[in-house]
């Protein structure tokens, strides 16, 4: 029985950014940016019911795909079927990057991780594409992939940007495995996983190395008339984009700079688009300490955690069991990884996974004990801190009286 905790849609445009461009003085992009986010709205409640649909009805199709066009309207149910699995290109580049996208990170996930498609049991890929007018998104409902055409100045044709495609997938994958609740800290891990393996996708697609890769998600398509600019930044989040126009990334990179926000709809849900910086940054910081191919090694440990993981994993959690995972990679992989979230603000409880992975042979020179027996009461430090800092989270005034 698979989970299904996750009951919003996610959406690949923040909505701050969206509520920004609601305030231009362009009357047009105006109105398209309060239509996104007004469609955003709607999408809700359509997609509890299709994820429970698609959970009564099955999902096994050998992970065919299929896309539709929208024609520019918003209904999915009057959509024409363009291109189906084992067909040729068609005239409308649209309908064809779409369906590469699909095939390029159902692959992926086959190849990499030995998953049948996103829901490990062949789900069939459907995507839809010219999906409103100009619609300033791409969002993942449940059962499908949709792509808006953008308005051409803020935002391109979504289906130009890979790591959008895998982005939007891998919260299919996340709902399918650990069900990350989209909310807090669990919501911005589902984000921040989207946006690993979503990135992965596209250096697997190119062959790039983490220290190769540019760690950009989005830079395909956000404002396509300027440079050096993405909607996140794994490498430096906080540092995606600059503009008067639509702000700064809000996005923090360490656990001091952490956005508390209300868990409720205009906030984001607590901030999940932003927060996810946080342990995006520590992937980041993992793969490059590990070095290769991130999808190597960095990659697998964060797969095999997010399949341990369960709807209400929060940050310390996934930091844990990554570490515990990257102990069957070796020292130097599992250290790399306490390292990356240590950057970040967040220490992983060792005391557990420590008696899992031997230690470096240690000089047989005097000495080598008391370095062992200090080792394992740093150990025990680092356990007792964990304990600590739950109890304070516990104890904290909760802002506005929550």
């Amino acid at each position: 029985m698979y989970m299904r905790h996750c009951r919003c849609a996610n959406c690949f445009v923040p909505p701050q950014i969206l509520k920004k461009l609601a305030e231009s003085k362009n009357p047009d992009l105006r109105r398209l940016a309060v239509n996104s986010l007004a469609q955003s709205e709607r999408l809700r409640g359509q997609r509890v019911a299709r994820s429970l649909l698609a959970g009564a009805i099955g999902s096994a199709g050998d992970g065919r795909r299929s896309v539709f066009d929208c024609e520019g309207i918003e209904n999915l149910n009057g959509a024409r079927r363009v291109r189906g699995e084992g067909q040729a290109d068609v005239a409308d580049a649209s309908v064809n990057r779409a369906f590469e996208g699909l095939g390029l990170t159902r692959d992926f996930y086959a190849s990499v991780f030995g998953r049948d498609s996103i829901d490990d049991n062949g789900m069939r890929l459907n995507a839809y594409v010219h999906y409103g007018d100009r619609y300033m998104n791409a969002f993942w409902d449940g059962q499908q992939m949709v792509f808006g055409d953008g308005d051409g100045e803020m935002f391109d044709d979504f289906t130009k940007s890979l790591d959008v495609v895998a982005h939007e997938l891998t919260h299919a994958v996340t709902e399918f495995s650990a069900g990350l609740i989209y909310h807090n800290q669990p919501g911005a891990l589902n984000e921040s996983m989207s946006d690993v393996f979503g990135v992965m996708v596209k250096q697997w697609k190119l062959k790039q190395t983490a220290e190769k890769a540019d760690w950009l998600i989005g830079a395909d398509i956000f404002t396509p008339g300027t440079g050096f600019d993405a909607l996140r930044s794994l490498k430096a989040p906080g540092e995606a984009y600059d503009h008067p126009e639509y702000g700064r990334d809000p996005q923090p990179a360490h656990m001091n700079k952490y956005v508390r926000l209300r868990d409720i709809s205009s906030e984001d849900w607590g901030g999940v688009h932003i927060n996810s910086g946080i342990p995006n940054h520590a992937f980041y910081l993992a793969a490059t300490a590990i070095g290769g191919y991130a999808w190597d090694v960095a990659g697998q440990i964060w797969y095999q955690a997010l399949l341990a993981s369960s709807p209400t994993t929060d940050f310390q959690a996934f930091a844990d069991t990554t570490y515990e995972k990257a102990g069957s990679f070796g020292q130097v992989e599992q250290e790399a990884v306490g390292e990356a979230w240590r950057m970040v603000g967040i220490r992983v409880a060792r005391s557990v996974s420590s008696r899992r992975v031997p230690r470096r042979a240690l000089s047989s020179a005097p000495g080598s004990v008391a370095t062992n027996d200090m080792a394992d009461l740093f150990d025990q430090v680092d356990g007792l801190s964990k304990q600590v800092a739950a109890l304070a989270e516990i104890l904290r005034p909760q802002k506005g009286g929550r």
